[in-house]
């Protein structure tokens, strides 16, 4: 059997039983990528007969190419996965990856924005035109709830309640949560899908974010708007969806929200995911203490 014909049903149960984006795909079948042109280097001739001391070898060659722990771990996780699929299909009886110790991930305190330059980033667009008002929208929501950008290119008009105040969000793995969203990103979308979005929708679809041609938004779309949003300003921050999602968790801690709350909204299926955030709120705890004691 051939290295196509090993990885195809692979690729296939991610995509239909695994049900992971195009994106996350793309990343297994570029770490597989670099796991075979290793084995070429060292006359590997199939991913049926890689042992453990392959593994370890391949260990160095990752800390050799001088590689981040976060990479390395991402790299094993994605051959550990490729490996118990093939002992499910009946393809090998041991997963050479199974005893390899991922490196401890370094954890980067996430970037976030101030309230004061956010304040600044929401009196840039302008809502008289159809793009000012789907991009006050889009920025207002993202804030607001904190969801990832691929999970508000997937929301539709439907998934939006007004009533209730709350967006049904399909995030990763296909798990659906409710996430609430206060009076300010109601307005600005209600005024986009009374006015802009029906300006700009050329096209038949039902997505709740359009683009200047009246298609979907993209993930990169988003990204580009947000870009062009930040270099209105005066701000030298980086900007992306990303850090509106970090800001979302940031303020709710800040603010006195508790863990599983922001857990429950982020959509994070471990805590630990969401506990990074709290390095964050402690250095804001000591930064007000050391201001405000008598005697800090």
């Amino acid at each position: 059997m051939s290295q196509e014909q090993l990885l195809q049903p692979f690729f296939e149960y991610l995509q239909i039983e695994r049900n992971y984006s195009r994106h996350t795909v793309i990343n297994y079948s570029e770490d597989i990528k670099d796991f075979l042109l290793f084995m070429t280097t060292e006359a590997i001739p199939s991913l049926l007969s890689v042992t453990y001391q392959d593994v370890r070898l391949y260990l160095t060659f990752l800390h050799e190419r001088k590689m981040s722990r976060r990479s390395v771990a991402r790299k094993l996780s994605c051959l550990r996965s490729l490996y118990r699929f093939f002992i499910r299909e009946g393809y090998c009886e041991q997963n050479p990856f199974a005893l390899a110790a991922a490196p401890k991930k370094e954890h980067a305190i996430p970037k976030f924005l101030y309230e004061e330059e956010l304040r600044h980033l929401f009196e840039i667009a302008d809502i008289s035109k159809p793009l000012g008002q789907r991009n006050q929208a889009l920025l207002e929501l993202l804030y607001a709830t904190g969801i990832r950008v691929n999970e508000c290119c997937g929301l539709t008009l439907r998934d939006v309640d007004f009533n209730m105040e709350t967006i049904l969000v399909t995030g990763k793995g296909n798990k659906q949560r409710y996430v609430p969203f206060g009076t300010y990103a109601r307005e600005s979308l209600q005024l986009y899908i009374s006015q802009g979005r029906e300006a700009l929708q050329k096209h038949s679809t039902d997505k709740l974010f359009l683009n200047a041609k009246g298609g979907p938004l993209t993930d990169r779309g988003v990204r580009y708007v947000l870009s062009e949003m930040i270099k209105k300003t005066s701000l030298t921050v980086r900007m992306s969806p990303h850090v509106l999602r970090h800001t979302f968790a940031t303020h709710m801690l800040n603010e006195g929200a508790d863990l599983r709350t922001v857990q429950e909204l982020l959509g994070h299926t471990d805590l630990t995911a969401t506990q990074i955030y709290t390095h964050v709120s402690k250095e804001r705890l000591r930064s007000v203490y050391m201001q405000h004691h008598p005697r800090a």
